[in-house]
């Protein structure tokens, strides 16, 4: 029987990342996988095929809408070849899970594939391709999240959907339905629609993405509506049947007026849900909750004190990048070491365009706490860089304390918003001041000038150019 210091139970961005920070601290570690490749959700069927079809769609509507302003013209309008655009994004994930591969042999982790399941604490059954029972003194599970559904929905995988489907269609839908005002549904929802397809956005609150903050959805709202996306806000789905290719929505607007969508496929991205099937946790003494999240402690340690969780399947934010901070946290306290995350700066982002990026808190929160702040806020229009790449939608905001000017929150929704945001990190890591931020020098011209400005803005009114 083979003998570990660390198993890693699951291949996402936490399991590879835990599993290299552990062996790079000199742990004997193995990395268990159920799927013929690595790299989990994100890297096979979420945040990584999702962005190349962003980008490609992004590209054709460019060409379509754009490029003539620029002085590039065609003989003729430009055409989605839709295989191609599909066969890149397959490419993309291929290369990405290969490039997880060589770090693990670069690296020395042994790579077991099967389903792990636990036997007890300190052993694990692999069943599948590398069929064994390993021994390890300490596991990681980081077996991450599938889509959540709602209980009346059946999804049959070929027009009621999930995200998984929706990045491998072999056609544009005419109409494309969309359960959920989140960050699945208006990425997916803005590609299919750049592309031509009708998009209906059921959302059953009154705005969407309505974790984040209220400004940022109104904008990102305003702006998808101008891009021909439809949306029905306060929306409750009742039913969904497929007739043939047809799939009918019913649902209950606020006035409890019955409303009925019909489109040729329905996109059902209502969440996620943590997945621990087949884990046999119980078995291993590791505790569940309600809500099928792991629980653990301070330290991410369940209450099997050798088997730590990160992820999806753990409690917070589903984001690859949290569950890569997770993966180092515990590698390094198994190593002795003293760690630490601050959830409260963990971004978040929305990969439509303009792209939206938030971290910190949102006023919302801050005035339900209490907490008496001022805001900056600076349009992108106002900037030169944006009105060059005619990206000139979107802005961003800047809440700070307001006595000790400490930045609480920065909310932005624009071009490279998505890369923008590690600056309001940094400063908040280091918490600064929005007069700190406001007295460094930005390169001009550039999207980040916007930074700069909306602390301007949040120091006495100070703004430049707005």
């Amino acid at each position: 029987m083979k003998k570990y210091d660390v198993a890693v139970i699951g291949s996402g961005p936490g399991g590879y990342v835990a599993a290299i920070r552990c062996a790079q601290l000199g742990m004997k570690t193995a990395l268990i996988e159920k799927y013929n490749t690595l790299g989990g959700t994100c890297l096979n069927v979420g945040c990584i095929p999702s962005k190349s079809l962003l980008d490609s769609s992004h590209h054709f509507e460019s060409a379509e809408k754009h490029f003539s302003e620029h002085g590039i013209e065609f003989e003729g309008a430009p055409k989605v070849n839709f295989k191609q655009m599909i066969d890149r994004k397959a490419a993309v994930v291929e290369q990405t899970t290969k490039g997880i591969d060589y770090l693990m042999g670069k690296n020395k982790i042994d790579v077991l594939h099967g389903l792990g399941s636990f036997e007890d604490a300190t052993h694990i059954k692999i069943v599948g391709e590398d069929a064994q029972t390993i021994e390890a003194k300490n596991s990681i599970i980081a077996t991450g999240s599938k889509p959540a559904t709602l209980p009346f929905i059946t999804i049959d995988k070929e027009r009621v959907i999930t995200s998984t489907e929706a990045l491998k269609l072999k056609e544009i839908p005419k109409h494309l339905i969309v359960i959920g005002g989140g960050v699945i549904g208006l990425e997916l929802g803005q590609v299919y629609r750049r592309l031509g397809a009708e998009v209906s956005v059921i959302e059953y609150a009154d705005c969407i993405t309505p974790v984040m903050d209220a400004g940022l959805s109104r904008e990102l709202m305003k702006v998808m509506k101008k891009q021909g996306v439809k949306f029905y806000l306060s929306h409750g789905v009742n039913k969904v049947e497929r007739k043939g290719d047809t799939v009918q929505v019913t649902t209950t607007d606020k006035k409890e007026a019955a409303v009925t969508f019909k489109g040729d496929y329905c996109l059902v991205s209502v969440g996620r849900r943590p997945y621990t099937e087949g884990l046999n946790a119980q078995a291993a003494g590791v505790q569940i909750n309600e809500r099928g999240q792991i629980v653990v402690n301070d330290h991410l340690q369940t209450s099997a004190t050798n088997i730590y969780a990160i992820g999806d399947v753990v409690q917070g934010a589903m984001l690859a990048h949290k569950a890569e901070e997770e993966g180092v946290v515990v590698a390094e306290f198994l190593a002795g070491q003293k760690p630490h995350i601050n959830y409260n700066l963990i971004p978040n982002v929305i990969y439509t365009w303009p792209e939206v990026a938030a971290v910190g808190k949102t006023e919302e929160e801050l005035k339900a706490q209490g907490i008496n702040y001022k805001s900056g806020q600076f349009p992108m229009r106002a900037l030169g860089r944006a009105r060059a790449s005619m990206d000139v939608d979107g802005f961003v905001k800047i809440l700070a304390d307001a006595k000790t000017d400490e930045v609480l929150g920065v909310h932005m929704i624009g071009a490279r918003a998505a890369d923008l945001i590690a600056e309001a990190v940094t400063a908040m890591e280091f918490r600064a001041s929005a007069e700190d931020i406001a007295r460094m020098s930005h390169s001009h011209p550039t999207y980040a000038e916007a930074v700069k400005e909306a602390a301007l803005a949040a120091t006495d009114n100070r703004s430049i150019h707005s």
